[in-house]
């Protein structure tokens, strides 16, 4: 079980998380799964749809988002196969409420934003029974 994310994908989710920093940026990861190995070749970024208030700390992606997202993605020949999103100032693990809302399956990226600069990510996988993440994988590719 592990994460294969091509090195250009993986800065764009770096600037996203930079531009929607001091707020969590978010959006999905678009690639190939072939049981054992994530391949990532694209992402969709998206707007934090969450109140204002809350972004700082919070993420969210609309239904209508994803449906877009499985579009997009079919338009590519890729499957959503994740999530990712930026902690502003914390640690890149998933929080509580990251547990809360996930959903097993996915591989959630999260990238650590430390005072604007994009400083690491990790890639994680809820265990079916939700009880917990566990990391997986995380190799940087060169598409060349």
């Amino acid at each position: 079980m592990g994460m294969q994310i091509q090195e250009s994908v993986l800065q764009l989710i770096y600037d996203h998380g930079k531009q929607a920093y001091p707020e969590e940026g978010a959006g999905l990861l678009l690639g190939n799964d072939d049981g054992d190995i994530r391949k990532i070749t694209a992402i969709l970024p998206l707007e934090n749809s969450r109140e204002e208030n809350a972004r700082s700390n919070r993420y969210l992606i609309t239904p209508q988002e994803i449906m877009q997202g499985e579009d997009y993605a079919f338009s590519l020949g890729l499957d959503i196969v994740g999530i990712f999103h930026s902690h502003p100032d914390h640690p890149n693990r998933p929080s509580e409420y990251d547990r809360e809302w996930a959903l097993p399956w996915y591989s959630y990226l999260i990238t650590s934003i430390n005072q604007g600069e994009a400083v690491g990510s990790r890639s994680w996988r809820l265990l079916d029974d939700r009880s917990q993440f566990v990391e997986e994988e995380l190799v940087v590719f060169d598409q060349r």
